[in-house]
């Protein structure tokens, strides 16, 4: 599989090649194009229960699509509901924990579930909690904004908006906390930070979904009496 990433940081689009018979794994509405003879199929993947966690516990969709190349290969494109990036990890054995809503396509070698119990620690105000992705192969995941990396070192604590976070390497350490007190986590406009402690991978967004909904929802039409 090959991956080509397009029009790139706001309105990005992924375009998949194929090897004949290959398959790829995607959310359900990411797919934008595909080529001809490419087949998809739709299926709760993992079985009842894993789509039912993933739907329930993750936001994600409950049904996924597994698109699979003809025998001269093929293409399929996608992208994600918000503007923003998309971007590719190739996973080696190892394990990712993906913020709900940033995952977009993957090879079927990768396994996705909910299956964390630190995921409880984060709060659902803040859309966090937490995919596992784990195996060997390409993953693509979604930002709402631009991606920013940063690599921590053993020991070195790194401290992220919840909202801004996207994914961070499976095995880092985390503590959810809120800024300052309770009237500073109210009217300072920021709320909870995650406390990430080395070594491993962080990848965050530019921009938090949140943010944006707290910045337009005043300014829609309110209904009229």
């Amino acid at each position: 599989m090959q991956v080509e990433i397009l029009y790139r940081p706001s309105y990005s689009l992924g375009v998949i090649r194929l090897a004949p018979n290959e398959e790829i794994r995607a959310e359900s509405g990411a797919m934008v194009s595909l080529s001809q003879g490419v087949v998809v199929e739709t299926k709760a993947v993992g079985g009842i229960l894993k789509s039912l966690a993933r739907s329930v516990l993750a936001g994600e969709s409950f049904f996924q699509n597994t698109f699979r190349a003809p025998a001269n290969g093929g293409e399929v494109t996608v992208a994600p509901a918000l503007p923003g990036d998309v971007f590719v990890l190739e996973l080696r054995n190892e394990g990712l924990m993906v913020q709900s809503g940033s995952y977009l396509a993957s090879e079927t070698s990768v396994t996705l579930d909910t299956k964390w119990g630190g995921a409880k620690t984060f709060f659902a105000s803040e859309g966090l909690i937490m995919l596992r992705a784990s195996g060997t192969g390409k993953l693509l995941l979604s930002s709402f904004g631009a991606i920013h990396e940063v690599n921590l070192g053993a020991g070195e604590i790194y401290t992220v908006d919840t909202g801004h976070l996207v994914a961070f390497s499976e095995g880092i350490g985390f503590k959810v906390r809120r800024v300052g007190g309770l009237k500073s986590t109210f009217f300072s406009g920021e709320g909870l930070v995650v406390d990430l402690t080395g070594p491993g991978r962080v990848l965050l967004q530019t921009r938090s979904m949140d943010s944006f909904l707290n910045w337009l929802v005043p300014k829609l039409p309110k209904q009229s009496s």
